[in-house]
């Protein structure tokens, strides 16, 4: 089955919109992607750095959000942590302890190439989306190719013992991967012990 022949019942989309119940998404869904895209662009248009290490803030904690609307709570944790926790409070302390250049201008200067770049690639994106089964839609191939999930889900327990079979993917199947995402949290933690310089190891 391919994977353009799961969207052929899909809404119509209003001329030059993007049919977004194609994809399942709904309209919150799409107001948090605008938020996440607005941000992106004012954390790198703002010239003034606190104000873009805030927004930048913001732009994480949508990220974590939508994490967590398509049912990754455990990426969308580590986001909050890392991206909006972790991540701005270096960014803090390096301002904090650091001269910043006083300039009349609000935003910087804009980089055209850059932004055809980016533009290249959202169009692309947009492009392609469409042709993406609906979240959820049962026929779509991940739940239709037996030989894949129907495996997973009648082996799981039995090989690894668990008794969730999103958890047995997790930490057997993709334990390699989860043992990265456990290292990524480890750094993140030590290095903050080292930025802050309060932790005082005695033998």
């Amino acid at each position: 089955m391919s994977v353009a022949a799961t969207t052929t019942t899909a809404t119509p989309a209003v001329a030059g919109a993007l049919p977004l119940q194609s994809v399942g998404i709904t309209p919150v869904e799409a107001s948090l992607f605008a938020f996440v895209l607005i941000t992106a662009v004012l954390t790198a248009l703002f010239r003034d750095v606190l104000a873009s290490i805030v927004i930048f803030a913001a732009y994480s904690l949508g990220l974590a959000i939508i994490y967590t609307f398509y049912r990754a709570p455990d990426v969308g944790l580590t986001e909050a942590a890392i991206g909006a926790g972790v991540t701005t409070v270096f960014l803090l302390l390096t301002i904090a302890k650091t001269t910043r250049p006083a300039s009349d201008a609000r935003f910087e200067s804009i980089n055209w190439p850059a932004v055809g770049v980016c533009g290249l690639f959202v169009g692309v994106v947009a492009v392609t989306l469409p042709a993406f089964p609906a979240v959820g839609d049962p026929s779509s191939p991940i739940l239709t190719n037996a030989d894949v999930t129907g495996y997973y889900l009648s082996t799981a327990y039995d090989e690894t013992g668990a008794e969730n079979a999103v958890t047995a993917v997790l930490a057997a199947y993709r334990g390699f991967d989860t043992f990265g995402e456990a290292i990524v949290v480890f750094a993140a933690g030590i290095a903050s012990l080292l930025v802050l310089g309060r932790e005082v190891f005695t033998a």
